[in-house]
């Protein structure tokens, strides 16, 4: 063998590690979804969310190493459209193309996680372990095929979408809207105010932190993800240099946008703008120039916080990590701008109407996303309807507001001996998609069970007496308890989310096989000082809002108060429980 020869070998060697060492990078960004999912969302589902993007991937190797991978990348297809399943993995193992399995796993992973961030804090998990096989089996692997399959007919027509803009985070973000969108919003992202408009309320993630840390290992990962599929050291380079151009251009273009719309940069939606710009760069990254790259991430910039704020305020579809916006809006944008920047042509593919190719490239590029968008469109939503008829998508309300982690993991908290962080972001009543906060069932009438009887002294000194009753209740049904309280002109009150347990000393649980006795569940405990109002009337207001005659409904504290001073004015007793004339 020649010198030639044997550097065309070992370069050839090179680069088939090089394509494993990116599917393992492309792996990799699973952890990044799951941080960037994890910190947009509440504490009180962040191990929900852990478990999602863990079985995505788990989920998706069985199916697609059984059924998925041969419809995708079969070298016998029907018409170019679906590939011809065979069994060479069990009747030739020797000769299986290993290398492709893997790499296309990991692109199959990416697109079912994206939809866990958009349907996140109220899916039924075993829903979305249904959604996820169904993708990973079927959906994905087809319409892909049409694409990298080299008998697809996308190919076939020169269609270019080199690490999936299209693919996979058009199909992942259309998914997410579908999703979303059936699903309905999470409680108390959207009242009615006094007017009848619809409000809409900002219900911030936890932890920007976990959120940032997740974008920089999608960044990171990215490189695999775009470059992997590199033949030579050029062309490696020319990817590296456009992904980075254009993700650094778009997170720039977003701080500013957001910086001249609201007076300050949005954190959040810069962190946003930099998956923005991976996405839309993610097509053409071996097919652009830097002013190419350059276009495509100030456009992804302005395109992520548009979408993020029209999906939201306009179109009142509940998407708590933007991955609509990010991978489905900008999936679109950077499909279609290989249509405008290519600087390629040959092999049926045309350079770019920017640069001289006239429209031929836009237009394919534009059949094939419209294709692909329709076929997603038809086969998510039969899918998301069928489930939604039999195994159902959502928690109920009560499970949604405690959190996901508890009612669907038997988890108190994913954070161990932190207290559970349990807003509810009430809301007026009917916010809830069922219109109630609570699907208990009444064991028994109110009239029916036994009274609870309760005494106050009454002052001995000729003063206004002055009592505090604690209510320590289920965290569901404070929204009842709220306007309850504001029906007796109630409206002072102190809320604190509480951990405890009652005569029946919480639950039991699972660990690792190993029962675990929950001792302290999650609870809130309203406190309320009266003065004016009568004693009898809050506790009568408190037992009817809170009545459903199960286990767990709570307990009413009364309690005499000595004296009350207001700091501010100095006043004491009853003139400190008055508010301004």
């Amino acid at each position: 063998m020649g010198a030639v020869e044997l550097f065309e070998q070992a370069s050839s060697d090179l680069f088939g590690i090089w394509f494993l060492i990116g599917a393992v990078l492309v792996f990799f960004m699973q952890a990044g979804f799951a941080m960037v999912e994890t910190g947009f969302t509440r504490a009180k589902n962040a191990g929900n969310i852990i478990m999602k993007n863990l079985m995505d991937f788990c989920i998706g190797t069985v199916v697609f190493l059984l059924i998925g991978f041969n419809l995708m990348m079969a070298e016998d297809t029907l018409f170019g459209l679906i590939g011809i399943p065979n069994l060479n993995l069990f009747t030739d193992f020797a000769n299986f193309p290993w290398s492709s399995f893997v790499f296309n796993l990991v692109f199959c992973a990416t697109a079912a996680t994206i939809v866990s961030g958009a349907m996140a804090e109220r899916t039924k998990f075993s829903t979305y372990l249904i959604y996820s096989a169904v993708i990973s089996c079927l959906i994905y692997p087809i319409e892909a095929g049409w694409v990298w399959n080299g008998s697809g007919w996308l190919y076939q027509m020169g269609y270019v979408d080199f690490a999936g803009s299209s693919a996979i985070h058009m199909v992942g973000g259309i998914t997410s809207l579908i999703g979303a969108k059936m699903l309905g919003a999470r409680i108390g992202k959207y009242t009615k105010g006094k007017d009848g408009k619809v409000e809409v309320n900002a219900i911030p993630g936890h932890s920007l932190t976990l959120g940032a840390l997740g974008v920089f290992i999608l960044w990171f990962g990215w490189y695999g993800f775009n470059g992997a599929a590199a033949t030579e050291v050029g062309q490696l380079a020319q990817i590296f240099a456009t992904t980075t151009v254009a993700t650094g251009f778009a997170t720039v273009t977003t701080m500013l946008f957001t910086w001249m719309k609201s007076g300050k940069p949005d954190v959040s939606m810069t962190l946003n703008g930099s998956l923005a710009g991976l996405v839309g760069i993610t097509a053409g990254c071996a097919n652009v120039d830097v002013f190419g790259a350059i276009v495509i991430g100030i456009v992804a910039g302005f395109l992520v916080v548009i979408a993020v704020e029209v999906l939201d305020m306009k179109l009142h579809i509940d998407d708590p990590v933007g991955a609509i916006a990010v991978h489905g809006v900008n999936g679109v944008w950077g499909t279609l701008a290989v249509g405008l920047f290519n600087i390629y042509e040959g092999d049926g593919i045309g350079k770019g109407l920017f640069y001289g190719g006239g429209i031929s490239q836009f237009m394919t590029q534009l059949v094939g996303v419209v294709a692909i968008a329709v076929w997603t469109v038809v086969t998510m939503y039969l899918v998301f309807a069928i489930i939604k008829k039999t195994n159902g998508l959502r928690v109920s309300p009560a499970e949604e507001i405690e959190g996901l982690d508890i009612s669907e993991h038997g988890l108190a908290s994913s954070y161990a001996d932190f207290m559970p962080v349990t807003n509810a972001y009430g809301g007026l009543a009917g916010s809830a998609p069922s219109g109630d906060l609570v699907e208990e069932k009444l064991s028994v009438p109110m009239d029916a069970a036994v009274p609870v009887q309760y005494s106050v002294t009454e002052s001995g000194s000729g003063k206004p007496k002055i009592t505090k009753v604690t209510i320590i209740t289920r965290q569901s049904k404070f929204d009842e308890l709220k306007r309850a309280m504001n029906a007796i002109e109630v409206t002072g009150m102190t809320v604190i989310q509480v951990v405890g347990c009652g005569l029946q000393k919480g639950s039991s649980h699972y660990y690792r096989g190993v029962p675990v006795e929950i001792n302290l569940l999650p609870k809130i405990q309203v406190e309320i000082v009266v003065s004016k109002v009568p004693v009898e009337l809050v506790v009568e207001a408190a037992k009817n809002a809170l009545y459903t005659g199960n286990i767990g409904d709570g307990k009413i504290f009364i309690y005499n108060v000595e004296d009350v001073i207001k700091i501010r004015t100095g006043e004491t007793g009853y003139d400190a429980m008055q508010g301004e004339e």
